[in-house]
């Protein structure tokens, strides 16, 4: 079988046995001016990882939306579990965006079914008191087929979030920005203040009257 040589296969090197369960942890929308930060842990046995670059799995922000969509059926009939954490405005005021992402992604993998063997984190940081073995990759989403796979499933659950919330909250255009800081995003909330799901601690954000 032909592997994507955009992934490192030497992640997992210390890992010999098939039946080792692999974790993949990714998060999306740490750069949102509004809402959730989401997180999504995916689970499979080593043996199936390859399967994932199968049915196409990369890194989520060389795919398009709808391919990502159509990647979510498919990421959840390989892995033999998932689960979506996240830490909402609020949380990440309170703590920070680095602490609610990892908050989010702890989440994420407590709410497991499968406790993995090994949990591999993309980023910098591993996630604290998580009290299972874990691995932090840089651009994780771009070496690792179970990161990208969790990256896809956070990335359209988080999309699909803001969609929804975009109908409370029609002046900010938020279907077509997801939240993240565009021109026009910008200047909504310089019209009409920031909404009660905006991060008030961005400084984008700040200074501003609520609607």
């Amino acid at each position: 079988m032909r592997q994507n040589v955009d992934f490192d296969n030497s992640l997992l090197a210390e890992f010999k046995t098939a039946d080792t369960l692999v974790a993949g942890v990714d998060e999306v929308g740490r750069g949102s001016l509004f809402g959730s930060v989401v997180a999504a842990t995916v689970v499979l046995p080593l043996s199936d990882v390859p399967r994932l670059i199968e049915i196409g799995v990369k890194d989520s922000k060389k795919l398009s939306e709808k391919k990502r969509q159509e990647l979510v059926p498919l990421i959840k009939t390989v892995v033999a579990d998932w689960c979506i954490g996240f830490a909402r405005a609020e949380e990440i005021d309170e703590l920070n965006i680095l602490q609610a992402s990892l908050l989010a992604m702890k989440r994420s993998v407590l709410e497991m079914k499968i406790t993995p063997d090994i949990c591999l984190i993309d980023g910098k940081y591993p996630i604290p008191n998580l009290f299972l073995a874990q691995k932090a990759v840089i651009k994780g989403d771009a070496r690792s087929p179970a990161i990208a796979a969790a990256s896809i499933l956070a990335k359209v659950w988080r999309d699909e979030l803001i969609v929804t919330l975009a109908e409370k909250y029609p002046e900010y255009d938020l279907a077509s920005n997801k939240g993240y800081p565009t021109s026009a995003h910008r200047l909504a909330i310089q019209k009409y203040g920031i909404s009660p799901e905006h991060r008030r601690s961005f400084k984008s954000c700040q200074n501003l009257p609520n609607p």
